[in-house]
């Protein structure tokens, strides 16, 4: 009985760590770009050697008070080596229309600074080539299943992690991974 328990469980723990292990990452997120919302190129392999965190976002969520956590975040740690990216995404019908209107929303109500992208899709067939890459990668932790979804990059380029929604950038674990990859 108790083996088949141990069993049960170390299979349990195995699919919870199998999409990130077989990774075999044929391309970096260093091979991805964006537009800014200015409409020029955001190539994020002007980001090599840093930690990137890649966040879908929407100005009328009920998590956009989490902006305020990304520019703490982006303050506290953007001359240590890490990158707060904005991704804008209208996948689950929260966000402004145009990208004059995501800016203006943004810095007024937020004083956003950090990089932000156009609006992109994150989830479906129609995703980024960022977010197909992240899935292929990463597995089904790196789809957004709402706004405010994170994913760490590594200075490799490679994905370290994911958080949900509900995690906040300024939480303790989420700092904790964010300096243990500054360190690394």
């Amino acid at each position: 009985m108790f083996k088949k328990i141990r069993i049960f469980f170390l299979f349990i723990m195995i699919s919870f760590l199998g999409s990130s292990v077989n990774a075999n990452y044929d391309k970096l997120a260093y091979d991805f770009n964006f537009n800014d919302l200015d409409g020029s190129k955001l190539s994020l392999s002007s980001y090599k050697g840093k930690v990137i965190v890649v966040v879908n976002v929407a100005s009328r969520c009920g998590f956009t008070s989490q902006y305020e956590d990304m520019q703490d975040i982006w303050e506290k740690y953007e001359q240590k080596g890490v990158i707060m990216l904005g991704i804008p995404s209208n996948d689950f019908n929260q966000e402004l229309s145009t990208s004059e209107e995501i800016k203006n929303f943004c810095e007024a109500k937020f004083g956003i600074s950090f990089p932000m992208t156009e609006k992109v899709s994150v989830k479906g067939t129609n995703a980024h080539p960022f977010y197909i890459w992240a899935k292929k990668n990463f597995g089904m932790a790196a789809v957004p299943k709402w706004n405010f979804h994170k994913i760490i990059i590594n200075k490799e380029g490679k994905i370290a992690e994911t958080f949900s929604s509900i995690t906040k950038p300024t939480s303790k674990k989420f700092i904790k991974l964010i300096e243990n990859l500054i360190k690394s």
